[in-house]
């Protein structure tokens, strides 16, 4: 239980946590927020205020070398014509990302997804994978 020590959540981002979740269960499209860990505090909080509903506009806001966390709330329809709405966290970790950083996110992600409540974890490399992301929701259900 060391990541619980070495990273933290202020209780607004909890709050805020707990709000997007649930606000986002019946979802008509893609919602999306950004979460990085401050270098200095280890405190994992929002990259900024958005939330985006655009793929395209996600992949934009992504660095190009710094990993980042990313809820996902993707509504969609399943082979069976089922209504869906998976609530999964985006493990973004660019290649060419800092080992420092890399480790550091590596520490944090599974403290992440039980505070997010989200039961499943993506990984992806680059932006471009969010275009992808549909199919993979889809093949993993």
């Amino acid at each position: 239980m060391s990541e619980s020590r070495l990273y933290t959540f202020s209780q607004e981002t909890k709050d805020q946590l707990r709000k997007f979740r649930l606000g986002t269960s019946r979802a008509k499209t893609p919602l999306a927020k950004i979460y990085q860990i401050d270098t200095k505090t280890q405190e994992i909080k929002p990259s900024s205020d958005d939330t985006y509903s655009d793929m395209l506009e996600l992949a934009d806001e992504l660095p190009d070398s710094s990993p980042r966390f990313i809820l996902l709330s993707y509504p969609l329809t399943l082979a069976s014509g089922r209504q869906s709405v998976p609530y999964v966290l985006l493990y973004y970790l660019p290649v060419n990302c800092n080992p420092n950083m890399r480790m550091s996110y590596a520490g944090a992600v599974e403290l992440m997804r039980s505070t997010a409540e989200v039961n499943r974890v993506l990984e992806i490399a680059d932006a471009e994978d969010l275009q992808e992301i549909e199919g993979r929701l889809k093949g993993e259900d």
